[in-house]
């Protein structure tokens, strides 16, 4: 779920800034760079893991900056594929599940992934959302808010940047989990204990 990833960026360094230690400064700029962005093919980031090394400290001509190249490792959030995760419930609709770990919001689990065979019905605590039903040994089992919820990673995919984003479309997440609750122990907590 958590790895390391190293990179080697060419980073410039505001004047303001020199008055600090140099991998102090450097640090916080690179974490005002990377924090909670998303790389393609890496992850999210989740923090600056520490400088590898630091070369340069060249000032080009009418900059008054210095320009470093760094080389550093980030600790990025990058589940691999068939991995179970725990995760709560942050909405419910007739297309499927929308998870969250808290840190990352992304996670969908639609409805061709659920257990089978569920239905959906009207949540009688909130009108917009639905409440799934799996559907076993003539019992039904609810998927609601109250536990956490075991799924196993599907698909990862980071779609590109759109040029335009029409004003009632859902923000644009870089990138999207897809996951299965349609495998014995996955889904609720509770349905298993």
């Amino acid at each position: 779920m958590f790895c390391l990833s190293e990179i080697e960026h060419t980073l410039r360094l505001p004047p303001h800034l020199l008055n600090l230690p140099l991998a102090e400064a450097i640090k916080g700029e690179l974490e005002g760079l990377f924090l909670d962005k998303v790389i393609a093919k890496l992850g999210l980031c989740i923090s600056v893991y520490d400088i590898r090394s630091i070369d340069g400290g060249f000032i080009f001509p009418g900059d008054g900056a210095s320009t470093y190249t760094v080389r550093f490792r980030l600790l990025m959030f990058r589940p691999f594929l068939g991995e179970v995760i725990s995760a709560r419930l942050k909405e419910s609709s007739s297309t499927g599940l929308r998870l969250s770990l808290g840190f990352f919001d992304d996670i969908y689990i639609p409805r061709a992934l659920l257990p089978s065979p569920s239905h959906d019905e009207p949540d009688p605590e909130d009108k917009n959302q639905v409440r799934w039903i799996w559907e076993f040994n003539e019992q039904n089992y609810p998927i609601d808010g109250m536990d956490e919820i075991r799924f196993r990673v599907h698909s990862i995919q980071y779609p590109s940047l759109p040029l335009e984003q029409d004003d009632g479309s859902k923000p644009f997440a870089p990138m999207l989990i897809t996951g299965s609750l349609d495998a014995d122990g996955l889904g609720p907590i509770a349905w298993w204990v």
